[in-house]
Order: structure tokens, then C-alpha cells, then sequence
């Protein structure tokens, strides 16, 4: 079973505390290719095309053109990700061994780099996968792409007798994975908080859920889908009535507003 993550806008590229090995993205040849259309964008474009700040602009500018795919990056991924959903995966208190099972079980899916492994090292960028790019292959990401992640995908999962993906990325990430080209089984977890009786979608609360998933596949080195249904991570649980197959529903209490206390 493989397990798709999406990415986060913020990156935090400190040192890390411990040394561990670095890996190369499967799919930097495309990244190369890639890196020359974001280097030639001009600020205001950025700006234009990802809806930010000139402050912000500037900054993703300068990262492009220093983007150098030709030398190693500069941070494992799944550390220099910053966002709720790497709060949740909290690689930094994953043994080695798990960031090593990891690496044959888990997929960060990335504008920039098609696919990641948590150990690949990366340079800092922002490319979210939903905006619209102009390249030699069309005008988005998706086109950019096309096939390439699924088969990536594919071949990390080669050899199993029923491929499964399990996934935990955003609609936005989630459809850069050619459905058609994909040779496995989908399973979606979908994480509710639950209110006076009604239940809701709190996507800060979803994102981080994620990857508290992704690190108990990881921890439990869980690799037959029936088991997800064990998952129990941050109070959540299985929910059956409404799921169904192929969309696991998860659901717990709210968590009382940060500065309030429970009743």
C-alpha cells in the first residue's frame, strides 16, 4: 500500500538536528525541464499567477532563479515541508527505521518535483499544483505532468499482488494522479469534526488528520487496507455508517477553540 500526501505552501529549510541520509526525487530529469519556465517568470507574473504579496512575489522569484535541479537539494522533503499537515506526520520524532519504511510506503505529491519520497532532498520553491503554467505540454501543471506521477506511482508499487493507494491529498494534489494510467485500487480517508449533532469538513483540523494517518501507517507498518479502519489517531475514529467502499469516514468531537476551555 502506498500513501499520497500533498505538499505545503510554507518551508522551513533550518538545519536538521540529526544527520540522515538524502535521496533524489525519481522524476528530476522533469524537474529540470520544469525549472526553466519558473525561472523566466517575472515577479509580477508570480504575483499574477499565485495570487500573493509583491514581498511574497519577489521572494518566490529569487527561488526560482536560484532553483538549481542540476545540484542535490538542500533538505529531506517531508522536513522542509512547514504546514498543518506535516504537524502531523511530525517526521522529526519518526525513528530511522520508520523514515525508512516510509520511504517505500509514502509519496509527497509536488508542482515541482511529480512525486517525493520522504528522504529526497529538495531545494525551497513554491508551485502549487492547481495553477495555471504555460509549458511546451499545455497550460497547467496537469499537462505538465500528464502520466508521469501515476507511473511513477506505478512502479513504486511493482510487484504487489493488489496494488492499493491510499489517499491523503487535497482534491488539488489528487488529481495530478492519472486515474486511467494508475494501476491500483484508491482508498480516500475523509476526517470530520463532530458539533451538536452535525458533523463538518475543518480542513485545518483535515490536514493535519492526514498526517497523523500517514505516521500511524508508518509506526503500525500497515500495509492491508481492512486495517485502516483501526486508525484511532487525535481521538478519531472508523466511522461505518458513513463510509463506503473505497471512502473511509473518520469522525471526532471538535476540539474546543485554542483559549477556550471544553464545558
Amino acid at each position: 500500500m502506498l500513501v499520497l500526501l500533498s505538499p505545503a505552501k510554507n518551508m522551513n529549510f533550518d538545519p536538521l538536528e540529526r544527520d540522515l541520509p538524502a535521496t533524489t526525487p525519481a522524476l528530476i530529469d522533469e524537474t529540470r525541464i520544469l525549472s526553466k519556465t519558473t525561472r523566466g517568470l517575472s515577479a509580477s507574473k508570480i504575483k499574477a499567477m499565485m495570487g500573493i504579496s509583491d514581498d511574497l512575489a519577489q521572494l518566490n522569484r529569487e527561488r526560482f532563479q536560484a532553483f538549481d535541479a542540476e545540484q542535490p537539494g538542500e533538505k529531506q522533503a517531508a522536513f522542509a515541508f512547514n504546514g498543518e499537515v506535516y504537524r502531523g506526520l511530525d517526521a522529526a520524532s519518526l525513528s530511522e527505521d520508520d523514515l525508512n519504511w516510509a520511504q517505500d510506503h509514502l509519496r509527497l505529491l509536488s508542482g515541482m518535483y511529480g512525486t517525493l519520497k520522504p528522504l529526497d532532498a529538495i531545494h525551497p520553491y513554491r508551485l502549487e499544483m492547481g495553477r495555471k503554467l504555460h509549458t511546451r505540454r499545455g497550460e497547467s501543471l496537469y499537462d505538465f505532468w500528464g502520466t508521469l506521477i501515476a507511473k511513477d506511482l506505478n512502479a513504486a508499487m511493482e510487484g504487489e499482488d493488489e496494488p492499493v493507494v491510499l489517499n491523503l491529498a487535497s482534491n488539488e494534489y489528487f488529481k495530478s494522479v492519472d486515474k486511467k494510467a494508475l494501476k491500483a485500487k484508491v482508498i480516500t480517508a475523509t476526517f470530520k469534526e463532530e458539533k451538536d449533532g452535525q458533523l463538518r469538513a475543518l480542513m485545518v483540523y483535515a490536514k493535519k488528520a492526514r498526517g497523523m494517518m500517514a505516521r500511524w501507517v508508518i509506526e503500525n507498518r500497515v500495509t492491508d487496507p481492512a486495517d485502516l479502519v483501526k486508525f484511532d489517531a487525535g481521538g478519531y475514529r472508523f466511522v461505518e455508517d458513513g463510509s463506503k467502499p473505497g471512502d473511509l469516514l473518520f469522525t471526532r468531537p471538535q476540539p474546543a477553540a485554542a483559549g477556550k476551555r471544553a464545558a
